[in-house]
Order: structure tokens, then sequence, then C-alpha cells
């Protein structure tokens, strides 16, 4: 029987895998890259995602992870780096990772878009020291439809958008993923 433990050990090593450290000319570099991929998923999202403007505008950052990939066989992760915006200003740049034990085979890329849409959801996450989707905010994930018909005066505080290469998913669980502050 696999426990908790070993999850925790497999999101630990998939995220010491991903982190180095860079110089600044390689710093810069990895910023223009992540500046240059959040700008096309957020062109891409306002074109396919009724309301999703009027949502970016309304809430208070928006991190936008454009290329999550999940690869497992039994044992998976995923990871991703991405930049939490207001309106076209980058507040900062992150790395999501996550790891899963179960009945895994293959892999996966995906845009995962998550709206922070009151003030005390953003200051939670900017002063949190890596931070923990379903155990340090609960996150709402919806589809493109919903996010239309959401009530952004009295909805929920965190709001998440999953797109891989077929369309918008709605049924994705992102409990356990963690969110970290990338030093570039």
């Amino acid at each position: 029987m696999i426990h908790r433990r070993h999850l925790l050990l497999a999101g630990a090593a998939l995220a010491a895998g991903c982190s180095s450290t860079m110089d600044p000319a390689q710093a810069s570099a990895k910023r223009r890259e992540i500046d240059t991929q959040v700008d096309s998923a957020m062109g891409e999202l306002f074109a396919n995602a009724p309301g999703a403007r009027a949502m970016a505008n309304a809430a208070q950052g928006v991190l936008v992870f454009p290329q999550v990939v999940t690869v497992g066989f039994v044992i998976g992760g995923s990871h991703g780096n991405g930049a939490l915006r207001k309106g076209n200003t980058t507040l900062g740049y992150y790395s999501l990772n996550s790891g899963s034990v179960g009945l895994l085979a293959g892999a996966q890329s995906r845009t995962l878009y998550i709206f922070f849409m009151t003030p005390e959801a953003l200051n939670q996450f900017t002063s949190s020291n890596g931070w923990v989707m379903g155990g340090d905010a609960s996150v709402v994930v919806v589809d493109a439809g919903a996010m239309a018909r959401l009530d952004q005066a009295r909805g929920p505080a965190v709001v998440a958008l999953v797109r891989d290469q077929q369309g918008f998913m709605a049924n994705l669980s992102l409990d356990g993923t963690k969110v970290s502050k990338l030093v570039l």
C-alpha cells in the first residue's frame, strides 16, 4: 500500500529536479520566455472562453501556467512555470509541482489559469512560502461556459480554468498541487 508520505517524497523529488540556480542572463531569458508564453496563453483564453476577459479584468491577479506537463507510469508528476499578472504587468514568476500515485500511464500537457478574485485571496497567495491548492486555499475549477455565468461579486475567491489540447476541462482535481515563487 502506498502512503501519503510516498506522495510527498515523489512531489519533493520532482520539485528538486526542476529547480536550479541561474546566472542573470539565463534568468532574464527565462523571464522573457515565460512572459511570451503567458501572453500567448492569455490571448488564446480571451479568444476561446466567453467571459474570460471580464473575469481577468475583475480579478486582483491571474496566475497563468502556459504549459503544465504531467507524466507518469503508476507514479507521476506535473510541472510547469508561469507568471502572476495584473493586467499586462507581471507581478512574479512561479513554478507548479505535484505528484500522484495510481492508475497512471502516459503524458499530457495543459494550460492552467488561476484567478484571484479578492485582495485577501491574492495576499494569501503572495505571502505564502509555497501555496498548496486545496490546502492553503479552496480553488473552484470551472469550465469555459461556467466562467461567463459566475457571479464575480459573490463568487469564489479563487477560480481555476484548465485547457488542454482538446478544450476546457472541469472535472479535474488540483488538490495538493504546490505553487512556489521562482527566483529569476
